[in-house]
């Protein structure tokens, strides 16, 4: 098991696989259910799916699809988008969803994730928080995929949202998602500084190095990738791979 966890964070978008680019334009990746298999051989030790339109749409979650992916996936998961209330969580979690992410409803449900979080413990939400600079150079938080926008910094908003029961932050960096220019450390480094939770760090990963650099730098706890595993390199085609073991715990710390 590695130190450090690095998680795939698959994009879901009626019913397909996508990869975005700052939360815009979409490119078509392939089929979820024959992308988990994939990740199974490759034994992932966990995985993220976000349907990046359930929010901004009111919709619920793809339940169809997300049984056809638990019912093939032997990893741990946690799944995000339309998640607006217990019921869905409970649903999610009776699936074999181990976590739920949750975002657009910290706005518009507030006291959700505390609900959750006493029903089903702390461990099971993940409180995601998504930022992208404004035109004066701050930080702003974001929600409904990236479309509204709120009022407290990222550092603030992830204290409150552990003070309501959050067990873990999933950090995005809309202005890096899908660069491959790297993590924004200072972005993390600000937030893991506010909380005692742990810190995914998300948004922009390229290489080994800069999942180190978030790490060390940024104190993030585990690294979310997108690009990363499903590309085979910036610019080219697609190819469902993760890094090797041994490389990654050269990296980053423990066994392979």
């Amino acid at each position: 098991m590695l130190r450090v966890r690095v998680i795939p964070c698959l994009q879901l978008r009626d019913g397909a696989l996508v990869k975005t680019v700052q939360f815009k334009k979409p490119a078509y990746i392939g089929d979820p259910v024959n992308t988990v298999r994939i990740f199974n051989e490759l034994e992932v030790d966990e995985l993220a799916f976000v349907d990046i339109e359930a929010s901004r749409l009111g919709r619920e979650p793809n339940w169809a699809l997300l049984r056809e992916i638990t019912d093939e996936c032997f990893m741990p998961l946690s799944y995000g988008g339309g998640v607006a209330s217990l019921a869905t969580a409970e649903r999610l979690f009776n699936m074999g969803f181990e976590k739920v992410i949750i975002n657009s409803a910290t706005l518009t449900t507030p006291g959700l994730i505390a609900e959750i979080a006493r029903v089903f413990g702390t461990q099971a939400v993940i409180a995601a928080i998504d930022v992208r600079t404004n035109w004066l150079g701050r930080a702003q938080t974001a929600s409904h995929s990236g479309t509204r926008t709120g009022d407290m910094t990222p550092d603030r908003w992830a204290a409150a949202l552990e003070a309501e029961g959050a067990g873990e932050i999933l950090l995005t960096s809309i202005d890096r998602e899908g660069t491959w220019r790297g993590f924004d450390v200072r972005l993390t480094a600000s937030v893991t500084a506010a909380v005692r939770v742990p810190v995914i760090a998300h948004g922009g990963c390229g290489t080994l190095a800069h999942m180190a650099e978030v790490v060390q730098q940024g104190g993030a706890s585990a690294v979310a990738v997108g690009s990363l595993v499903v590309y085979q390199g910036q610019g080219l085609g697609v190819l469902v791979n993760f890094p090797e073991r041994d490389e990654l715990a050269r990296r980053l710390g423990g066994a392979a």
